[in-house]
């Protein structure tokens, strides 16, 4: 994993995934070390982020590193005209690697291939969020104590959510039982489903969950993502399909969590927060513990 950038969750191998979640276990211990003093790490941010952006900073910063980057588009050259390619080759000159958000799917590769130090896909329009993956699994390893055998449910907008589809792929390693539970407009795109065909692994597609949601080990809430609708009026159509509320969990198993990657807007009642079964709040958390392990296997420092 030294000097590679991680552009797909299928960059890693399933022994790399355990590598960084036993890692991220060590780091979640002892959060707070001088391990990337005098390594300068740029966040290039051109979608908005709130907890990828700020996750690796604080991941950065516990470890001693330093940070430079930009949050917003326009404050950088690129509202001048300046081209991804010129930006990611200037950037790479004043850091020791990169951690690139873009909207457009395939970017992240796109500056992988032109840079001269590793880059890490902070998430690429509706394509892939690798290192939110790798969190989640740490989350689902540290809830049920296990990767294996889980029924996990996916929720909400499966057309146009990297993070479902990054997640498929890493727990496509594990023997999952997947549920996709979506509106028809944002079911999951067949090329998923034949990956999973091709692997011999169940899954089962339903416009709602209420009946079924007592089979979940683990049920992954998305957002309806306003940013990825051409036509609005699709959007408000589909915004408000699916509401978890308290009451829905009163059969549930001992052992479910509901993961979610963050921002909520309605998909999630407030009234779950005080739930035993929430746990998007920690798992946001242990997006600092994650990120640290892959900055510190991609720069060979672990």
């Amino acid at each position: 994993m030294k000097n590679k950038s991680l552009i797909s969750i299928n960059d890693y191998t399933k022994e790399d995934y355990i590598k960084i979640l036993n890692l991220a276990e060590e780091f979640e211990k002892n959060p707070t070390q001088d391990i990337l003093k005098g390594k300068v790490i740029a966040t290039l941010f051109f979608e908005p982020s709130t907890r990828t952006r700020l996750s690796f900073e604080s991941a950065i910063n516990r470890l001693g590193g330093r940070v430079i980057g930009f949050t917003d588009a326009t404050s950088s050259s690129v509202s001048k005209g300046e081209t991804l390619n010129d930006t990611i080759k200037t950037v790479a000159n004043y850091c020791d690697l990169i951690v690139m958000r873009h909207p457009l799917e395939g970017s992240a590769k796109y500056a992988s291939e032109v840079s001269s130090v590793p880059v890490i896909n902070a998430g690429d329009g509706a394509n892939q969020h690798p290192t939110q993956t790798l969190l989640d699994l740490y989350s689902i390893r540290k809830t049920q104590k296990t990767l294996d055998n889980l029924n996990l449910f996916l929720v909400g907008d499966l057309k146009y959510g990297r993070t479902v589809h990054s997640l498929l792929m890493a727990m496509s390693h594990f023997n999952t039982t997947f549920n996709f539970i979506s509106p028809v407009e944002l079911k999951m795109p067949n090329e998923y489903k034949i990956y999973l065909d091709n692997l011999g692994l169940k899954y089962y597609e339903h416009t709602d969950f209420t009946d079924i949601i007592s089979r979940a080990d683990v049920v992954y809430m998305t957002r309806v993502q306003r940013e990825r609708f051409s036509d609005p009026m699709e959007y408000e159509k589909t915004k408000n399909t699916y509401i978890l509320n308290n009451s829905m969990l009163v059969n549930t198993k001992p052992n479910m969590k509901i993961l979610h990657p963050l921002p909520r807007v309605n998909e999630i009642n407030v009234n779950v927060d005080e739930n035993e079964k929430a746990y998007y709040f920690t798992q946001a958390l242990n997006g600092v513990y994650t990120r640290q392990a892959i900055l510190a296997s991609i720069l060979g420092l672990k």
